[in-house]
């Protein structure tokens, strides 16, 4: 049997094994990190380590960086490798809708906003969704991205079967602000 045919059978075995699953994936399966392609190294920095506040965890020249919160080895990497100098993708494309960062806290995601409005950075949006309150915006490529608490599981709005309502409502940033 040649490497191919080895290949194509023991796939077919695989597919025949999964589609007999309907396992979910283990629970403590994360997102680990996001790596986006950016047009200029230095300015993507300046607003995710300048702004937000994310850490520098390792710079490889001018062509990526990696960066997180707390020491992790990234939670966000940058590069340039196909997108130096680049534009943004045109609307209607497919692509990243938004990186969306978890704060732990309310109080740490009115630190966010703050931060976000000392820079001068306009919101795409803000929004109460029932389990998460969220502010929306664009980094310097304009890719999405969402800065986000989540409510105590206890506190997610449910049908009275149980199930999961979240909710689109205006989010009072004034409130937030007041934190």
């Amino acid at each position: 049997m040649s490497q191919k045919q080895a290949c194509r059978l023991l796939q077919s075995r695989l597919q025949k094994v999964m589609a007999q699953s309907d396992l979910p994936i283990d629970p403590q399966v994360r997102i680990g990190h996001v790596h986006l392609k950016v047009a200029d190294l230095d300015r993507a920095l300046k607003f995710y380590c300048g702004v937000l506040g994310f850490e520098l965890q390792q710079r490889l020249g001018s062509q990526a960086a990696f960066i997180s919160a707390g020491g992790y080895h990234h939670h966000i990497g940058l590069n340039t490798w196909e997108s130096k100098d680049g534009s943004p993708p045109p609307p209607r494309s497919t692509g990243l809708y938004h990186l969306a960062i978890l704060y732990p806290t309310r109080a740490t995601l009115a630190d966010a906003l703050r931060r976000v409005f000392a820079a001068g950075i306009g919101l795409d949006g803000a929004a109460d969704h029932g389990v998460s309150e969220a502010i929306y915006l664009r980094d310097p490529d304009e890719n999405g991205v969402e800065l986000y608490w989540d409510r105590p599981r206890e506190q997610w709005p449910r049908t009275p079967g149980g199930e999961l309502a979240m909710f689109t409502r205006a989010l009072d940033l004034d409130a937030l602000l007041k934190i």
